[in-house]
């Protein structure tokens, strides 16, 4: 590169980090010691620049937990900026909800200011990605949000963590939910034991449908099941406004009743495009909800597949 060029490639590079950054969304506070940064609800794109999930943190005695801290390193520096608007404590963990890039590209922000933390996830969240979902997801957040992410590295979890694993830091219990063939099969659920806060990953998902290719509904809907006895009193959704345990109970009616009409309708012999019609009849307190269009037709054809398999299960 001749001078020239580089002197122009400094004085653009403020502009190029700067339309690169997410703009601050603000840090609610959801119990004692934990908060969320509730996410714009919809698919990855130029104006969201990627961000549209929940970030959660919780502020202990001697650090902060981090949950899901987003798509790229830009969300992960906004999430950061939040934190640090409350305290100077260094982050110790950063849990990763599922594979699914959206949630955990954000790491990277994280394992540069905080080498010494720990990243966490499910094992086959951290074997999927090692065998290359990481390039994938960031193939995808980059083509979606037209380069908007680019520059992100993925940093995987490297401690293993599964149902029933607890941890505790710095005063506060964290024990971990992993029901199986859930949204992604990849799935943990962390449950805030002092604050009874359980952050739901995508298994919950509230006024957003989102893809369920990797997932099964009676997986989910067990995971639902899980959620609501936990005891917990709030409950974060992985996209969509965090609420009581009737967050989950309404986004599992959504999943069984899908399952269950396709399962009464096969039986009458109908096609999945002619149980279509019946189906978002039924699902009319849903239609509103962002994703609807793109992914009802979707589900039914999974939950069609899924009904005849379990045939022969």
């Amino acid at each position: 590169m001749n001078k020239s060029a580089l002197t122009l490639f400094m004085l653009m590079l403020p502009a190029m980090i700067f339309a690169q950054a997410i703009p601050d969304y603000p840090a609610k506070k959801i119990a004692g010691h934990t908060y969320v940064i509730h996410g714009p609800i919809g698919l990855p794109s130029p104006k969201n620049k990627g961000f549209m999930n929940n970030p959660v943190f919780t502020i202990t005695d001697k650090g902060v937990v981090v949950i899901d801290p987003g798509s790229s390193l830009y969300t992960g520096q906004m999430v950061l900026r939040q934190i640090r608007k409350l305290t100077d404590k260094p982050v110790t963990h950063v849990l990763s909800t599922h594979v699914h890039g959206d949630h955990w590209l954000g790491n990277h922000a994280f394992s540069e200011t905080f080498p010494n933390a720990i990243f966490m996830g499910h094992p086959d969240m951290i074997s999927q990605a090692k065998a290359g979902a990481d390039k994938q997801w960031l193939r995808i957040l980059s083509t979606m949000t037209e380069g908007a992410t680019d520059g992100t590295k993925a940093v995987i979890p490297d401690k293993v963590v599964d149902e029933a694993f607890s941890f505790k830091a710095g005063g506060m219990h964290f024990r971990i939910l992993a029901p199986k063939f859930a949204h992604s099969g990849t799935d943990i659920m962390i449950h805030i034991i002092e604050d009874k806060v359980l952050v739901l990953g995508d298994n919950v998902m509230h006024e957003r449908i989102g893809r369920l290719d990797d997932g099964t509904f009676r997986g989910n809907i067990n995971a639902c099941d899980v959620a609501i006895k936990s005891g917990a009193k709030v409950y974060v959704p992985g996209h969509g406004p965090s609420g009581d345990v009737n967050v989950v109970k309404k986004y599992q009616r959504y999943l069984a009743t899908v399952y269950e009409t396709v399962k009464q309708l096969m039986d009458e012999g109908l096609s999945d495009y002619e149980m279509k019609p019946k189906i978002v009849a039924k699902l009319k307190p849903y239609q509103h909800w962002n994703g609807f269009e793109d992914e009802v037709g979707k589900h039914i054809s999974l939950a069609v597949l899924e009904a005849e398999k379990a045939m022969f299960d």
